[in-house]
């Protein structure tokens, strides 16, 4: 098959990488002509495991290439997948279509033969039938038919999650459309990895509803976490507890210091926005929004607290800024909320992350970024535990202990125990839930 994928950021370039390692012949297009040239010369825009070799490895088979030319790159397409932003709206919640819609638009204008066109960005309910009216206004001659296949990639497992799925959804309302997208998918299908085919609206309402389910587990466990702590049970014990019930599951019940990242803010965000418009309050997706962004502030106070009540003229070591390991997104991650409140409270912040600086360096201005955990709490009063990157999962307590002026540990990751860290001479450890 011929695929064009429209837009290269993360879910564009992991899909396309991944679709030419399926066998099919794919270019991706972007607007940004040094993204376009960046991976010409084989750079990788964004950090994800294993993305560098597997997209050399496609281009040197010739099933993958990138262009700044829509119109050629659309020519001939069997299937052209929309993978550009949704960014939330300012001031409503409401998913910005604008770039799916200006996409449609410009495919419309270059169709040459009957192709799919698949809306990969995520997307309220509805839309997939509004590029439709776009793609026939804006060519009344165009043969297509258009179809809903989100996404539903981990940052920093995305590979192995498009290659074994938990499943595939794809939305169509043809047949034709139907058969497209299984000559697609096929190496999976012949892999029995399960492929649901359902109507636009349900593949669309699919991925807001997963993704809100998954943000509500976060923060339920993050409230039982802040009741633990004032009636003295363990949240990993908790959680391990309620884990072990097949109708819960353990994943995702991990205490911390809130959800962040691309997706759950903002699909969060737009599933409540919809059931507003339709007069369907969604009244627990609400309130995780909410009780999230508590939670973020629940930080803040325990630091305080950690440095007695003021972070004035406190040197204070972060390891971890990125909202999760194995990535260098820094979207919506809570160190975003946390870290300027230190700053902004008269403390001298140092920060180590293997990934996060680049992005991080105009989102937390007034820190001090350094590559050595060791060398960032030297003379340090508290060091924080934010992102459990694994290098920050067998550290030398007893040497990081003794290299701070004050040994406070704030585990806000709950890597280590407060029994091991009081052996290693720590004479304070704050974690969550515990």
């Amino acid at each position: 098959m011929k695929i064009t994928m429209i837009g290269t950021g993360y879910v564009g370039l992991v899909s396309g990488v991944c679709f030419s390692d399926f066998g099919h012949d794919v270019i991706c297009v972007d607007k940004d002509p040094r993204k376009i040239e960046m991976l010409n010369a084989g750079q990788v825009p964004i950090f994800e495991p294993g993305l560098d070799a597997l997209m050399e490895k496609n281009v040197e088979a010739g099933r993958l290439s990138f262009t700044t030319d829509l119109a050629t790159a659309v020519d001939g397409a069997d299937a052209v997948f929309i993978a550009v932003g949704t960014p939330t709206r300012r001031g409503d919640g409401h998913a910005d279509l604008s770039y799916v819609m200006a996409a449609a638009e410009e495919v419309a204008k270059a169709l040459t033969g009957y192709a799919v066109i698949v809306t990969k960005s995520t997307v309220p309910v509805g839309t997939n039938r509004k590029v439709k009216q776009v793609v026939a206004k804006a060519n009344p001659a165009a043969e297509f038919d258009v179809a809903s296949n989100p996404e539903f990639l981990r940052e920093g497992a995305a590979i192995d999650d498009f290659m074994r799925p938990d499943r595939v959804v794809v939305g169509v309302q043809s047949d034709r459309a139907s058969e497209v997208m299984a000559e697609i998918y096929r190496p999976l299908f012949l892999r029995e990895f399960p492929i649901i085919t359902t109507d636009l609206e349900s593949a669309e309402m699919i991925k807001y509803a997963a993704n809100a389910f998954l943000a509500t587990k976060i923060t339920f466990i993050n409230e039982i976490a802040a009741l633990c702590e004032r009636v003295g049970a363990d949240v990993k014990e908790v959680s391990k507890g309620m884990g072990l019930d097949n109708r819960i599951g353990n994943k995702f019940l991990h205490a911390g210091p809130g959800y962040g990242g691309s997706c759950f803010p903002k699909d969060t965000s737009a599933l409540a926005r919809i059931g507003q418009d339709h007069s369907v309050p969604m009244q627990i997706t609400e309130t995780v929004i909410r009780v999230n962004e508590d939670v973020k502030h629940r930080m803040i106070e325990k630091l305080r607290d950690l440095c007695d009540g003021s972070f004035n003229g406190k040197t204070i070591a972060i390891l971890g800024v990125t909202f999760k390991p194995n990535t260098d997104d820094m979207r919506e991650a809570p160190s975003l909320t946390i870290v300027p409140s230190l700053v902004g409270g008269g403390a001298k912040v140092r920060v180590v992350d293997p990934q996060g600086q680049r992005e991080g360096e105009d989102l937390l201005p007034g820190v001090q970024w350094m590559d050595d955990p060791y060398k960032a709490v030297n003379k340090a009063d508290v060091v924080v535990l934010l992102t459990e990157w694994n290098e920050f999962r067998a550290l030398d307590l007893k040497k990081m202990a003794k290299k701070m002026t004050t040994a406070r540990m704030a585990d806000l990751r709950n890597i280590y125990s407060p029994r091991d860290a009081k052996r290693a001479g720590f004479e304070a450890y704050v974690g969550v839930g515990r």
